[in-house]
């Protein structure tokens, strides 16, 4: 039972899904991963797709990006798409914030498999009080560390 299916278009979008995979890991989110390109595989897209018991999509993508909408035209659920960057980003980055109406697709920044996978737990705890306390938790943790860094270069700059 996969709470999350992650699907890269190409295996070279790896180093991306791991940041995802590690903050999934971090809340304990089962999930699940595929390799499958929009316009090489688009019939094993639809296959994870329809056969997914995920109750949100990570979709990982670069160049056209054509794969976070081609996996929303098959499920009603949740799909984020991350634009991998390249030798132009702005392609990838458009490509899934510019979908047509009625199909929409949430997009994360560019390589952001990280915050892919914290609005994919966000969106999980609207029904799940444990990960709205990791969430409070991971939120705490982050605002310690800017006041420990903040203190060390105060320190580290002689203030």
């Amino acid at each position: 039972m996969s709470k999350v299916s992650i699907i890269m278009g190409s295996k070279s979008d790896l180093p991306v899904a791991q940041k995802a995979i590690d903050n999934l890991k971090k809340f304990g989110v089962p999930f699940d991963i595929h390799v499958s390109s929009a316009h090489r595989t688009p019939h094993l897209v639809e296959k994870i797709v329809t056969e997914s018991d995920a109750d949100v999509f990570i979709t990982i993508a670069g160049l056209s990006a054509a794969l976070p909408g081609v996996v929303a035209s098959f499920t009603t659920k949740p799909v984020i798409g991350v634009p991998v960057s390249g030798t132009l980003s702005y392609d990838a980055i458009l490509s899934i914030v510019q979908m047509p109406p009625g199909i929409p697709v949430a997009a994360v920044g560019l390589d952001r498999g990280d915050n892919a996978a914290i609005l994919a737990v966000e969106m999980l705890s609207i029904k799940d009080e444990g990960l709205r306390q990791k969430l409070k938790d991971h939120r705490q943790e982050q605002a310690d560390k800017v006041v420990s860094d903040c203190k060390k270069v105060r320190e580290d700059v002689g203030c």
